[in-house]
């Protein structure tokens, strides 16, 4: 792992460097440059040990303009957004928005993702909603498994949830699901002229 001061010594920017964290701020709305460097986001996080930079590292890496290590690290795919750092932040920093960003960044700029089946997880999850109005845990889970043809690392959780009654076999579906589906057609026309 390397650390916030091994970060400090790599600093030769280009324009591009230098344009990356004010993209970041302008699309997050997140001012990065008030965080402190306390650590105290990734000694709270429950998945920083899974990570190849912690939380304030990343945010490092956006203020030294580091583009390309920011956007091929695994952590912008591991955090799940649980806000637990930014609940701990003394400058509440809102570092899932961070995240989400350079998520959007690396997607939109054709990185390879480091956590490639984290990915195909987010999809089949908005996949769900698009088709039903909300997600259908079963289908979301068969259809993950399906695609990383992984069908029995998890079936006794996958039981216990059926028992406990958390995996319904059949899903549900909101009444207004033309106005989900809208929002996804408006979406991907914005999407289409951007």
């Amino acid at each position: 792992m390397i650390t916030t001061e091994q970060l400090d010594d790599i600093v030769e920017l280009s324009k591009e460097d230098r344009d990356f964290p004010r993209e970041v701020i302008r699309r997050s709305g997140v001012n990065i440059h008030m965080c402190w460097h306390c650590k105290t986001c990734s000694g709270g996080c429950p998945f920083s040990g899974d990570m190849d930079y912690f939380p304030n590292q990343i945010i490092r890496l956006v203020q030294l303009g580091m583009k390309d290590e920011a956007l091929e690290s695994s952590t912008i795919w591991i955090c799940v957004g649980c806000h637990t750092c930014s609940i701990q932040c003394p400058q509440a920093i809102d570092i899932p928005a961070i995240m989400d960003v350079l998520r959007q960044m690396a997607m939109a700029e054709g990185v390879k993702v480091a956590q490639p089946h984290i990915l195909n997880f987010h999809k089949e999850v908005v996949n769900s909603i698009r088709r039903h109005g909300r997600t259908h845990k079963l289908e979301i889970m068969m259809r993950y498994k399906l695609s990383k043809k992984d069908w029995f690392a998890d079936m006794d959780v996958g039981l216990k949830m059926m028992q406990k009654r958390k995996l319904d076999l059949m899903p549900s579906k909101v009444r207004a699901i033309s106005d989900i589906r809208k929002m996804f057609h408006a979406e991907q026309e914005g999407a289409n002229e951007g």
